[in-house]
C-alpha cells in the first residue's frame, strides 16, 4: 500500500518530493493554487545552487527544520519566494514553488496583485494592474505565486500541512501520471545550472518560461 501521509512524503529526497508536489494545492484564505511547476534544491555540500550548500545561516535556518515547513526568502529587493522544506530534519533540502494555476479565488488573487508584495521597494508589475492579468499569469512564476497567496516573510518557518500557518499544502486525490510530467534544467541559477531538477506539467499554460542563467561578462 502506498504511503499517503503527507509528512512522510515530504521527508523524501528533494527531486522526488519536487516531482510528487505537482498537482498539490496551496490555500491561503480565499485563494487556492494547484502547483504546475516546481524546482528541487539539495542540502549542505550536495548542491552548489542551494542556499544551504555552505551550511546554516540566519537566512536559511528554516531549511534545516524538517519536512513540511515553509521556507520564504526575499530576493532582488522585490520578490518573495516560497519553498517547501523536505527531507529529514537537518538535511536542509527544499522545493521552490515556481508556478501554479489559481483554481479558486481569482478575484482575490487579482486584488493581491494590485496591492503588490509586502516589504518590496517597488511594484514588480508596475504599470500592469491585477484586473488586466490573464488567468494563466496570476501565479505564473515564484513571485506572482506568493503575491496571489498574499504571503511574505512572516510565513517563513510556519507549518504547511496542519493548518496552523497562513498557507495550507494538500495532496490531490491521486498522483499526476508520469507521462504528464517533464523535467529539465533549473531556472536562473549560476551553479549546477544543468541539473534537471525542475519539474513541470507541459500541458498547463501557467508554467513559467525557461530562462537560463547568463554569466556576467
Amino acid at each position: 500500500m502506498p504511503d499517503d501521509d503527507p509528512t512522510r512524503i515530504l521527508a523524501g529526497d528533494a527531486p522526488t518530493v519536487a516531482r510528487t508536489l505537482l498537482g498539490w494545492s496551496l490555500t491561503s484564505e480565499a485563494v487556492t493554487i494547484r502547483l504546475t511547476e516546481v524546482e528541487a534544491y539539495a542540502g549542505v555540500g550536495a548542491d552548489p545552487a542551494s542556499h544551504a550548500h555552505r551550511g546554516r545561516t540566519a537566512r536559511n535556518a528554516t531549511m534545516f527544520g524538517g519536512p513540511g515547513l515553509a521556507y520564504v526568502y526575499f530576493v532582488f529587493g522585490m520578490h518573495w519566494c516560497l519553498n517547501v522544506v523536505c527531507g529529514p530534519p537537518g538535511t536542509a533540502a527544499a522545493v521552490l514553488l515556481r508556478a501554479g494555476e489559481v483554481t479558486r479565488g481569482r478575484a482575490a488573487a487579482r486584488a493581491r496583485r494590485d496591492a503588490g508584495p509586502s516589504g518590496a521597494g517597488r511594484r514588480p508589475d508596475s504599470g500592469r494592474r491585477g484586473r488586466h492579468v490573464p488567468d494563466r499569469d496570476l501565479a505564473r512564476g515564484p513571485a506572482r505565486l506568493t503575491r496571489a497567496l498574499g504571503i511574505d516573510g512572516h510565513a517563513d518557518g510556519t507549518r504547511l500541512l496542519d493548518g496552523s500557518g497562513p498557507v495550507v499544502l494538500a495532496p490531490p486525490a491521486g498522483p499526476v501520471p508520469d507521462a504528464a510530467v517533464r523535467s529539465g534544467p533549473r531556472v536562473g541559477v549560476a551553479a549546477a545550472a544543468d541539473v534537471p531538477w525542475r519539474f513541470w506539467l507541459p500541458a498547463e499554460s501557467s508554467v513559467s518560461a525557461y530562462r537560463r542563467h547568463r554569466a556576467p561578462r
